[in-house]
């Protein structure tokens, strides 16, 4: 198959975010790091859904009750993001296509729109969870009602279209600033809490509590739900055909796969390593305690300048730097939440709106179960973190969705040509759906059973 057969696949809606589509100069020379350079920056947005308030309750709850335990899980989910987020910027760069447009094309109109519903509402669940991190984090720095919090955060509606002035380099360039932010300000406040080394090692290496212990089994998926996100897989999908290279020649389309896959591991071992320290934090902190009332933000806020709990280290900065640091991981997901919404939209059904009416709408059906959730329980926090942690889980629920179109089409010699998946990606790829559906399947039974 030629390379012009590989990228004849255009949709009839245009190319994905054409605002930005091969809007980025490659250097046709230069040596390894110049390119990297050039290529950095999708990994980034896609890795900021890997750190966002989803991940810092379910994380931070999964050290308090079970310590270093769930961190295997953490491993593990970096490392099938890691090869779901390959496989996607393979499938963009080799195709032209995003995985909604892709899917679109195969599916039709009414399974597009059905697959379409199903993206959303994981946007929307994705959503949640930065509204309620955003709201918490202006309650800890200003003392402002949760409620309040969650109106002023209609406000982020407007931070993209901002952004945007500046050119998407710059927008890049902000996230990965924001994302080194937050990595260092828990890498120091892990060193301060000084966990038990070997305890957290062994925390690595897989245990079969996870899986019979009912608790531990709602936390691991939703560690997984806040983990591989579905909204990532086409985000990526379509950002990384920012990059201006030949589409037409073959050795111009290995070179992007290989850096876009580099840039995108990198990002993600970042993403891997703050999940981590969120869940050694909670750990080091309150494992051992009574957790029914810990190992929510209001309470490690509070920790970080508690003697009696952290001893020697507490100190209002470091609770200071914590909330700042929920602000802006809230603040940072809702830039991808936008592009992901304009891609799933034109993308399944063909439909454009202008990005602030599409941002708006996405982000006031996110504030209602918010706001049901503070009128029913009160200006309770851990109401709020409990629904944010459902969220998560809908996210690990909606996930095989996104999974089993992208290793179809990353499989198919008739799509991919010679970019096809090797037989050993293809079989891990569906492994890995398989035992995720199953373990959706017992989750779902597990929580209309009214356990976890």
């Amino acid at each position: 198959m030629t390379n012009k057969k590989i990228i004849k696949h255009t949709p009839p809606n245009g190319s994905s975010l054409g605002e930005i589509n091969n809007s980025v100069n490659i250097p046709t020379k230069g040596g390894f790091w110049r390119k990297l350079i050039a290529f950095s920056g999708p990994g980034a947005l896609v890795a900021v859904g890997y750190m966002d308030p989803g991940n810092w309750i379910t994380s931070i709850q999964g050290g308090a009750h079970y310590g270093y335990l769930l961190l295997s899980v953490i491993l593990m989910s970096s490392l099938i993001a890691m090869l779901l987020q390959s496989m996607c910027a393979k499938l963009g760069i080799v195709t032209g296509l995003d995985l909604a447009q892709a899917t679109r094309l195969k599916t039709g109109k009414k399974g597009g729109f059905a697959l379409w519903l199903i993206a959303e509402l994981a946007i929307m669940a994705t959503d949640i969870a930065e509204v309620i991190g955003s709201a918490v984090a202006l309650n800890l720095l200003f003392g402002f009602p949760l409620i309040l919090g969650v109106i002023i955060t209609v406000l982020d509606v407007f931070l993209l279209l901002i952004l945007a002035k500046f050119g998407f380099r710059k927008i890049e360039a902000i996230v990965i600033t924001l994302i080194l932010t937050v990595l260092l300000i828990f890498l120091y406040e892990v060193i301060l809490s000084q966990p038990n080394v070997s305890d957290m090692l062994g925390g690595f290496v897989p245990q079969k509590e996870i899986i019979t212990d009912k608790g531990a089994l709602f936390l691991a998926l939703g560690i997984v739900g806040a983990t591989v996100m579905p909204h990532n897989l086409y985000l990526h999908s379509s950002i990384v055909q920012a990059r201006k290279y030949d589409r037409n020649d073959k050795k111009a389309l290995k070179e992007a796969i290989k850096f876009s896959t580099i840039d995108s591991n990198i990002q993600l071992t970042a993403a891997f390593i703050v999940n981590c320290l969120l869940l050694i934090l909670g750990a080091a902190l309150f494992f051992g305690q009574d957790t029914s009332n810990l190992g929510q933000f209001t309470q490690l806020y509070d920790a970080l300048q508690n003697n009696a709990i952290v001893g020697s280290i507490a100190s209002p900065v470091l609770s200071v730097l914590f909330a700042v640091a929920l602000l802006a991981s809230g603040q940072n997901a809702t830039i991808t939440g936008t592009l992901t919404g304009q891609i799933v939209m034109e993308g399944f059904i063909h439909m454009k709106l202008p990005v602030w009416i599409r941002r708006l709408v996405t982000r006031l059906l996110a504030i209602i179960p918010v706001i049901i959730c503070i009128v029913v329980y009160g200006d309770q926090e851990n109401a709020v973190e409990q629904l944010l942690i459902y969220t998560q889980v809908f996210l690990s629920i909606a996930l095989p969705f996104s999974m089993i179109p992208l290793t179809i089409f990353t499989s198919s010699k008739k799509l991919m040509g010679e970019f096809k998946n090797r037989m050993w990606v293809t079989v891990l790829a569906w492994a890995i759906t398989a035992v995720l559906t199953v373990l959706n399947i017992q989750l779902i039974i597990q929580t209309l059973s009214g356990i976890g």
